[in-house]
């Protein structure tokens, strides 16, 4: 029995020798993982009672800064919407003058009404009606912009089209064709205006018709 068991002992030695024969690349394989490992373990330090307080720190003082930025930025909307709420409806009640203007026009041309008491008149009440509705507008902060005489403001003004006249300085606005409004301090609509520019002499309006022709 023991001569068995001696034999026995000796078959396993040999196959464990022979594993470790057959497969050195794999125990080395294993040896440098586990050597890796070991110097990971060594790598990473405990992290302090005081280093993990001043992470905390950190993070309250990011979460409270957002949160004052949440908080400023819907006081801006609500300010914008407090001041602003209109804006809309502002914009579309300038037809009301629009429309206004559009009736004097229209009796002024009328060839049955000229010169009559009716039309001067029904002028005085639209103006009456109009002054009245620029009024209201200008207790809500809707003023119109003054146009006449100023030099052409992109800001405020949109020219659509130039008006021969030397008398005034190039880019003076000497026509008001719609007018524009402002809200506060933002712009409602520009005014749509007619602007002043040189004469120009007859070689110049040859030369320039001659182009235009060109273009064409």
């Amino acid at each position: 029995m023991e001569k068995e068991e001696n034999q026995n002992s000796n078959i396993e030695d040999n196959h464990q020798a022979e594993k470790t024969t057959a497969n050195p690349e794999e125990n080395s394989e294993s040896e440098k993982e586990q050597d890796k490992d070991q110097e990971v373990k060594e790598e990473v330090k405990e992290i302090t009672p005081e280093e993990k307080i001043a992470e905390l720190e950190d993070k309250v003082a990011r979460t409270f800064a957002e949160m004052e930025n949440q908080r400023r930025r819907f006081e801006k909307e609500r300010e914008e919407a407090y001041e602003y709420g209109g804006y809309s409806f502002a914009k579309e009640a300038l037809n009301l003058i629009d429309n206004l203007e559009r009736s004097k026009q229209i009796l002024e041309t009328d060839d049955e009404l000229k010169g009559t008491e009716a039309l001067k008149k029904s002028l005085e009440h639209l103006d009456i009606i109009k002054k009245d509705t620029i009024s209201i507008f200008e207790k809500n902060s809707i003023k119109p912009i003054e146009s006449l005489n100023k030099k052409l403001d992109p800001n405020f003004h949109q020219a659509m089209m130039e008006i021969e006249d030397d008398s005034k300085e190039p880019g003076t606005i000497i026509q008001e064709i719609q007018k524009g409004f402002t809200i506060k301090d933002r712009l409602l609509r520009p005014s749509l205006v007619g602007v002043s520019k040189k004469t120009l002499k007859k070689e110049e309006k040859t030369k320039e018709n001659k182009e235009n022709t060109k273009d064409k």
